[in-house]
């Protein structure tokens, strides 16, 4: 659904809005310092609150444009919140947003918070699971904001189940990762901590944007019940709204 309040903008519209050539917009787009993402087409496009906070960091109307540019690029994303040029994961269209809007969750490497540490704690016990976590996925790991039966505090982009489960509206289950083609030579699967069983529900932000999961993982292979998959569910809906507060 359309988000109204912060529109989407063609480089066009960016550029007469900030006083810039298009071509000068397009640099800015490419270079990161205006978020953007890329259209099935090819098209650059933006949202108003972007062009909004880069005309704020803008000493004022009447700033050169060599200005500008410096302001914009002082505000470049770090290198994991921008699209991997070839990414040895799935991917969906909306990437580059979800990876904008990651960054602006300002999540990543935050330290643990019992609001998302008691949910991970109930997906474990309604599930029966020895493993729970919410992860975070950034375009080269994927980052345990909460975790419960892992030590680790994250793993390559490459390695992470999540990477399938956040491309998918519905829960993303595999109950037998060592015979699944997709997963069976993951060293998550042939190594520590030797996952069979994935269960995971994306985690998105008010504009829907699948930031990352709350997923659940067993060492055998096995099936959820129904009652057990609506309450992943259900508490997976309770750490979107958690995120969306963002404390």
């Amino acid at each position: 659904m359309p988000n109204s309040k912060d529109p989407i903008l063609t480089t066009t519209a960016a550029a007469r809005m900030l006083g810039v050539a298009t071509s000068t917009v397009q640099m800015w787009m490419e270079n990161g310092a205006i978020a953007s993402w890329k259209t099935p087409g090819g098209h650059r496009r933006t949202r108003m609150s972007s062009i909004r906070s880069l005309m704020d960091r803008t000493p004022s109307q009447n700033s050169t444009v060599g200005q500008a540019v410096e302001a914009a690029l002082s505000h470049v994303s770090p290198l994991e919140f921008q699209p991997a040029a070839t990414p040895d994961y799935p991917v969906g269209r909306e990437e580059a947003a979800r990876l904008v809007a990651l960054e602006s969750s300002r999540l990543v490497d935050t330290p643990p918070e019992e609001r998302f540490e008691r949910i991970v704690r109930l997906a474990s016990l309604v599930t029966g699971s020895p493993i729970a976590l919410v992860s975070l996925l950034t375009s080269s790991r994927q980052w345990f904001k909460a975790k419960v039966g892992l030590e680790t505090e994250e793993t390559p982009r490459a390695w992470a189940f999540c990477s399938h489960a956040v491309l998918h509206d519905e829960p993303f289950v595999v109950e037998d990762a060592a015979i699944d083609p997709r997963f069976r030579d993951n060293p998550l699967v042939q190594g520590d901590p030797r996952i069979r069983f994935y269960a995971g529900v994306p985690l998105r932000d008010g504009n829907g944007q699948a930031l990352g999961t709350l997923c659940v993982i067993d060492r055998e292979p096995r099936r959820l019940r129904s009652a057990e998959l609506q309450a992943l569910v259900d508490l997976a809906e309770i750490a979107s709204e958690e995120v969306q507060h963002k404390g």
